[in-house]
């Protein structure tokens, strides 16, 4: 019994360790501001926006020279779409690892 409040006592005091190094970093790096959220947010919504735009341009191209049943500005619209998401979710996954301390790539 008393093995396992020391684990959980250690457990405890590595968490807190964490989550001190953590705060530490952030307040020398000081990215954590408004301004910082604000410029994130812009890279992400421009992340997902340019390439759906792109697959919309292809789209439409297609869509002029080569007639058909299908539309293929639908279909690039999606791909696009697909394709700024991924890079979105990317981008932010990178940040969340320089965040936390690690470097998930």
């Amino acid at each position: 019994m008393a093995e396992q409040r020391e684990e959980e006592g250690s457990e405890f005091a590595a968490r807190v360790g964490r989550k001190e190094e953590r705060m530490l970093r952030a307040r020398r790096e000081r990215r954590s501001g408004a301004w910082f959220g604000l410029g994130m947010m812009g890279m992400v919504g421009w992340s997902v926006a340019i390439p759906t735009l792109i697959g919309v341009g292809i789209g439409i191209w297609l869509d002029l020279s080569y007639p058909g049943k299908i539309s293929w500005t639908l279909t690039f619209l999606s791909i696009g779409l697909a394709a700024g998401c991924a890079n979105a979710w990317y981008w932010v996954k990178k940040e969340q690892g320089k965040i936390r301390g690690t470097d998930d790539e």
